[in-house]
């Protein structure tokens, strides 16, 4: 069923009207916060040092026969003692930034965009508190690996720091040195990206990590303006991601045979969303192409939805953990409606959770303010 309103601006308000309130009132308690980078975090047991981000397989636990030894998988289950700090400081940055662009693209008002630009001076340019661009010890096992290259998956947290950048770049506060430090660090960090082997090993999976990998890589190039590498993240959409990951139905089959199947799949689908968002303009339409089989974005849309208005439909294996947390507010959803006019998809959107609490959750949802989206 169509909006029977044309797409762009009038959608864009409808969005803002609904959650004006809601933004304003979150960027204005942040205000009062200062920056927490990951040099406030340090772990004995990373192999790196204070500027590397480090962090722990959640599904990796100590081994009942042996609990000296290295930790074995349980998959799906999160172990609630690995080091996750650092995850956790750059989620509540991607919190802070997101909403401080959100109310400045609402309200013009240039004091969120000063604020946002001291959060992003410690984490990008400041040599006493910043991260280093890279991400050797993420995602490490105790007694296996003090990084991998399925760590990379941590850094989906910085898409919307990057989206919240090209927002506010050209608000008459920005120092425009400040700007030029911050992009040359999401430079940096996109060479490692494209030349690393962790990250190579990355971009080769067979599942969410390699959309993971396609969406991320392309919102850093987009905002340092590499069209070399948007066009590779372009190839890799339509040749890989679509047509090996999508089943002709719409459904995801590596997200399915997971222990979470339900939460997976969303994730999947909001990440292949945003990654057509981002990858798309006048000369690119990613978020309309399909295969010659048929498998495009709107397909995998509204073979999910159904579960989304009634998870008892669900034919599916139950998630082991957080099946009750899900759906939330998920991207696909309102951005699926404003580029397919799809009013049932909104309405939904507007039904669900905007702002969830438990961590899963969140760490699973890096877009969480859509207001930032619309160009």
């Amino acid at each position: 069923m169509a909006f029977g309103l044309k797409p762009g601006k009038q959608f864009e308000r409808q969005v803002i009207k609904f959650l004006r309130k809601e933004i304003i009132t979150r960027a204005d308690m942040v205000m009062y916060e200062n920056p927490v980078t990951i040099t406030s975090f340090v772990c004995v047991r990373s192999a790196g040092g204070i500027h590397d981000f480090y962090s722990e397989g959640d599904y990796w636990w100590p081994d009942p026969a042996n609990p000296d030894g290295p930790y074995i998988q349980r998959d799906g289950m999160t172990n609630p003692d690995n080091f996750v700090e650092h995850r956790k400081a750059m989620i509540r940055l991607s919190q802070i930034v997101g909403s401080l662009a959100s109310a400045y693209k609402i309200t013009g008002d240039e004091k969120y965009v000063s604020k946002a630009f001291t959060h992003l001076k410690a984490w990008f340019a400041d040599p006493e508190t910043m991260m280093n661009p890279s991400l050797l010890y993420a995602q490490a096992i105790k007694g296996r690996y003090t990084g991998r290259g399925i760590g990379i998956i941590d850094t989906i947290q910085l898409m919307e720091v990057a989206q919240a950048i090209r927002v506010m770049e050209n608000a008459k506060c920005v120092d425009r040195q400040l700007l030029a430090a911050v992009k040359s660090w999401f430079t940096e960090y996109l060479e490692w990206l494209m030349t690393h082997q962790y990250s190579k090993d990355e971009m080769n999976a067979r599942n969410n990590h390699a959309t993971c990998w396609v969406m991320q890589v392309a919102a850093f190039a987009r905002l340092t303006g590499d069209q070399k590498i948007m066009d590779f993240c372009r190839a890799r959409y339509r040749d890989i991601l679509l047509p090996n990951q999508m089943a002709p139905d719409g459904s995801f089959p590596e997200e399915l045979r997971r222990t979470k199947p339900y939460g997976y799949s969303l994730f999947n689908l909001d990440a292949m969303t945003m990654t057509c968002l981002i990858l798309s303009d006048k000369n690119n339409d990613l978020i309309s192409y399909q295969t010659a089989d048929g498998k495009s974005l709107k397909k995998g849309i509204e073979f999910l939805y159904p579960f989304v208005t009634d998870k008892d439909k669900w034919t599916y294996p139950h998630d082991v953990m957080y099946w009750d947390e899900w759906p939330v507010a998920q991207p696909f959803l309102v951005l699926g409606a404003r580029e397919f006019g799809v009013k049932e998809w909104f309405e939904t959107w507007k039904s669900l959770d905007h702002f969830p609490v438990v961590e899963e959750v969140i760490r699973n949802l890096p877009v969480r303010n859509p207001v930032i989206w619309f160009d």
